[in-house]
């Protein structure tokens, strides 16, 4: 049975370089009727995110990227925190101890700074010299029984190869001359990532790792623990990574946008789903809109590139886009509503709003912007505005049409789009205007800015009688100075 884990460290929250990783081993885990399992990889307590852990169930439900098994719900191969499987680690670094595969190491931080700056010096670079890997293992023992701090080194051999076969990237081999003897256990008695990792992988059946490519370098060291020990090593498939240029991956660390930013900023989380599965996988033909249960069934590793995907935010939002035009009206004015909230315009028209808007937007949070002008105009707006060649209109044409405009909108009855769209447009024919020379200095007045979504009629209706009807006494006072 196929079986995958995404296990992320609780360092940060998820960047979508993140949530493609766990996305794709969902995805094959999925397409190959197998198990995704949630593991939190918690060890590293120094760099440990308070409510971490909550931002990873958040996200991987509200996606509908739900687990087999995992730290909430359990499961057979738990416990699914690391730091619970704390006990587990050091009994099996203790046996490649004494089988001669690791060792103690008694050397302090401060003597391998000592050395390290020694070879530095003298142009070399640095790796462990093995200096412990000498002590006999009963002479070793009595000093960790005597309480003296000590980690527990991986001993590679200083010759011959270190290798793995990646589903992408083939054979890779290193020579085990280059490679420094790794910590697995850590002076305060907890692993290190790689160590853990590969116990945790074992321990748990993990079948197939996917992961970035990012650790091609490190596996041959992992491989080397799998042989160790005897145990099979997993199918390694590593990912292209993301970047945000052609220089720079996507990273926590440099604070690159997090999933809950993209949804807190109004994109829609399918939308981001399909954007992220397409960074670094091609389904084999020209589809470019994919369901969840979609993107399982064409998912494929030969779809995968070796090439870097670079994060093209205008993509995104050109995708994120078409969802929305998608969304019906309803769905549309739900996920706007809390940006009209923020805009001041929650009591406005949804119906217009919608119309207006839904078109127009390529992210929610662009809302707030596009429609200042409805909850307060800029009443300083130059009335070099009013002047546009295509209308036909300038200061003084737009002086006369807002006086005609004003006295027959004065008299009309009742105020909705029907009778404010007839009103105008019989007295732009009544007057030989053409649309536009009639209705461009209407929505200057009321808009005070040169692009708006929305027409003048569709303004007048949002801004409500009264306030449309100040802001057109207002454009045509100052036409009038």
């Amino acid at each position: 049975m196929v079986r995958t884990r995404y296990a992320p460290s609780p360092t940060g929250y998820m960047h979508l370089g993140n949530l493609r990783s766990a996305l794709y081993e969902y995805l094959f885990a999925r397409k190959n009727n197998g198990a995704f399992i949630l593991r939190i990889e918690d060890t590293d307590t120094e760099r440990y995110v308070e409510g971490a852990v909550d931002v990873i169930y958040r996200t991987l439900n509200d996606i509908g990227m739900y687990w087999d098994e995992g730290p909430d719900i359990g499961g057979d191969f738990g416990p699914y925190y690391q730091s619970e499987r704390r006990d587990m680690y050091l009994p099996y670094a203790e046996q490649l101890v004494r089988e001669g595969k690791a060792y103690y190491c008694f050397c302090t931080k401060d003597e391998l700074t000592e050395r390290r700056a020694e070879a530095e010096a003298k142009g070399e670079t640095w790796k462990y010299d093995k200096k412990c890997s000498h002590i006999p293992y009963e002479e070793a023992r009595k000093r960790v029984d005597a309480g003296e701090s000590y980690v527990i080194r991986q001993n590679l051999p200083e010759s011959g190869e270190a290798s793995f076969d990646d589903v992408l990237y083939g054979h890779i081999a290193v020579d085990c001359s280059e490679l420094d003897d790794m910590i697995l256990i850590k002076a305060d008695g907890m692993p290190t990532y790689n160590f853990a990792n590969v116990i945790d992988d074992h321990t748990m059946n993990i079948t197939h790792v996917l992961r970035g490519n990012e650790y091609l370098a490190s596996t041959p060291k992992y491989n080397m623990l799998y042989k160790a020990f005897g145990w099979e090593s997993p199918v390694y498939i590593h990912l292209p990574q993301v970047m945000r240029d052609a220089h720079r991956k996507l990273s926590k660390r440099d604070g690159d946008a997090y999933y809950e930013d993209f949804t807190r900023a109004g994109y829609l989380k399918d939308a981001i789903i399909n954007y992220v599965a397409l960074l670094g996988w091609n389904p084999g033909d020209e589809r470019e809109f994919f369901t969840l249960d979609e993107l399982i069934d064409a998912f494929s590793i030969e779809g995968l590139s070796k090439s870097p995907a670079i994060f093209d935010i205008n993509k995104l939002n050109w995708m994120n886009a078409e969802y929305i035009r998608k969304l019906s009206p309803e769905d549309f004015h739900k996920n706007a509503l809390p940006f009209y909230e923020k805009a001041g315009i929650a009591h406005m028209d949804a119906g217009i709003l919608t119309t207006i808007l839904q078109p127009r937007v390529e992210f929610f949070a662009q809302i707030p912007d596009m429609v200042d002008f409805l909850s307060k105009l800029d009443e300083n707006y130059s009335i070099e505005l009013f002047t546009n060649k295509k209308s036909k209109t300038d200061a003084q044409v737009s002086k006369t049409v807002l006086e005609m405009a004003i006295a027959a909108l004065e008299k009309l009855d009742d105020w909705t789009l029907e009778s404010v769209h007839d009103c105008l447009l019989s007295l732009a024919a009544e007057k030989g205007l053409k649309n536009g020379t009639m209705l461009w200095p209407v929505r200057i007045a009321m808009a005070g800015k040169q692009v708006t979504p929305g027409g003048a009629i569709e303004i007048a209706i949002l801004l409500g009688r009264d306030e449309a009807m100040r802001r057109l006494n207002l454009g045509l006072a100052k036409l009038s100075e």
